[in-house]
């Protein structure tokens, strides 16, 4: 099964809770948080991955 991560925004204004990314099996092993952008207000560097 293709792998998912969960993100949170720490930017204190906006107000994502939680984004669940799903990846193709494509997506290289060492894809992190500090690739992508938050989906609510456009950050590139407040992305931060949820430990479960």
């Amino acid at each position: 099964m293709p792998a998912t991560m969960e993100l949170k925004c720490t930017d204190d204004a906006c107000e994502l809770d939680m984004a669940e990314l799903h990846f193709t099996y494509d997506m290289p092993d060492d894809v992190s948080a500090a690739d992508f952008q938050c989906p609510y207000c456009g950050g590139t560097d407040c992305l931060e991955e949820i430990e479960l």
